[in-house]
């Protein structure tokens, strides 16, 4: 995804989040420094804006415990407790209903909601949805300059480039090199 202001990797919104405050070249640049901000980047993902009704104050919070969250799966450890708090906390507060759904010819039951999330109820819910699948692994860019996460969901795990502009192709560089971290 492309937007001039937010870098969109569109591996999980969750990333995507936590990315804008990180960066392809040092140093990051906070793109969310206030509320105005987390309004453009909702709209930038298209998600429903809860930037009039949250304290900005519980955006960073949830932004930092994510972060938290990317860099202890990045090193193989166990989720923080208190990202997974904050996660469930944003789940809980999403109002609708179970329904039963037949799904490849078995049934689940699934959380159908009344309408659709705010968007930190989407980040959480992103992140949870990560949590919750064995075969995605989140890592740290492996490009010397860069600090975004992303999402690799590969059949043999290899990604380790973000999808920006100069990371892909400096990747490839430095991987033909043997220059890789």
């Amino acid at each position: 995804m492309s937007d001039p202001e937010f870098t969109l990797l569109g591996d999980a919104i969750w990333l995507d989040f936590i990315n804008t405050a990180r960066g392809s070249t040092a140093p990051a640049t906070d793109r969310l420094p206030d509320a105005a901000a987390y309004h453009r980047w909702t709209k930038a993902l298209k998600l429903r804006s809860d930037a009039d009704t949250r304290p900005f104050e519980e955006v960073r919070r949830l932004r930092d415990a994510l972060t938290a969250l990317a860099e202890s799966l990045d090193a193989g450890q166990r989720p923080p407790a208190p990202a997974v708090s904050l996660i469930n906390q944003e789940l809980r507060a999403e109002s609708g209903s179970q329904q039963l759904l037949r799904i490849g010819g078995e049934w689940r039951i699934d959380f159908a909601a009344a309408e659709p999330p705010a968007a930190l109820a989407a980040v959480a819910r992103s992140a949870a949805a990560t949590l919750a699948e064995p075969l995605v692994f989140v890592r740290q860019c492996a490009a010397a300059a860069c600090s975004h996460f992303l999402g690799d969901d590969s059949v043999n795990q290899g990604r380790r480039w973000c999808n920006s502009e100069t990371c892909g192709r400096d990747g490839w560089t430095e991987r033909r090199r043997g220059l890789l971290r």
